[in-house]
């Protein structure tokens, strides 16, 4: 499912034109980048959990070369389903 197929299923399950509901969607997905780029926990009841995980610097190696490389520090976006998410897939 992409971003249009999300949008249509939002449209046809409340009535909206596929226009409108492209918005709302874009206009969730913004917010919850933007909430991310502060550093917010978003949680959303009975979906899951979206929080920022730092990864420190650490040594790598090129696996081309096998040369040792210095991988960076990085902020990385997490997602970690809620039980109801879990079950549904598990069901």
């Amino acid at each position: 499912m992409n971003t249009a197929d999300l949008a249509e299923a939002v449209a046809n399950g409340h009535g909206l034109t596929k226009t409108d509901a492209r918005k709302i969607v874009d206009a969730v997905f913004e917010a919850i980048a933007d909430a991310a780029a502060k550093g917010d926990e978003i949680s959303l009841n009975a979906f899951g959990k979206f929080k920022i995980k730092d990864t420190p610097a650490r040594e790598g190696r090129n696996p081309s070369t096998g040369a040792t490389i210095q991988i960076a520090a990085a902020r990385k976006l997490t997602f970690a389903p809620a039980k109801a998410v879990k079950d549904k897939i598990n069901a």
